[in-house]
């Protein structure tokens, strides 16, 4: 056995635990979560940033708008190139109650545009962690809960999407302006 082999095996057998919570409430619970990781928490919450703030939160809706484009390009074009099938679509004993958006799971785009959008909403705001960051957590989990996604594919997913913030962070201070 490789070590490719062996990290699959262990990817897909980590899977399967995770996937055994995805019963009733705890079900839903991720389902919505994941729902909500579509975009719709992260579009609420750069509407709420700015009419609460006004012009003041332009600069980070902006930067999260870019983010989320240059993650989207990106993620998109890693699936195409990796074509890893979905847990799911590997292993048929999975329970599967969120379809799911795209055919391939490396990596998990969910996951990148979580802790993208908690790294930039929590610098802009700090306080703001409180709810972005056990959210982002919420997310990735329900990824592999929900049968969608491997560790590795959310592990490498919240790499992408923090690497993604600190790049957009960066470019909005050369900008001259700090979301």
């Amino acid at each position: 056995m490789t070590a490719f082999d062996a990290i699959a095996a262990l990817d897909l057998a980590t899977v399967q635990r995770c996937n055994r919570i995805n019963r009733r409430a705890w079900g839903r619970l991720f389902a919505w979560t994941s729902r909500l990781g579509d975009g719709v928490f992260w579009y609420a919450l750069m509407l709420a940033l700015l009419l609460a703030e006004g012009a003041g939160a332009v600069p980070v809706v902006l930067t999260m708008l870019a983010c989320g484009i240059a993650g989207a390009l990106l993620y998109k074009g890693l699936k195409l190139n990796t074509r890893r099938p979905r847990p799911c679509d590997v292993e048929g004993s999975l329970t599967l109650t969120v379809a799911p958006l795209d055919r391939f799971s490396f990596p998990s785009g969910h996951t990148l545009h979580a802790v993208c959008f908690a790294v930039l909403a929590t610098a802009h705001l700090p306080m703001l962690g409180w709810i972005a960051i056990p959210f982002a957590v919420l997310v990735a989990a329900s990824r592999m809960v929900l049968g969608l996604h491997y560790p590795s594919d959310v592990a490498v997913g919240a790499v992408i999407g923090g690497l993604i913030a600190a790049s957009g962070l960066a470019a909005a201070a050369g900008l001259g302006f700090v979301p």
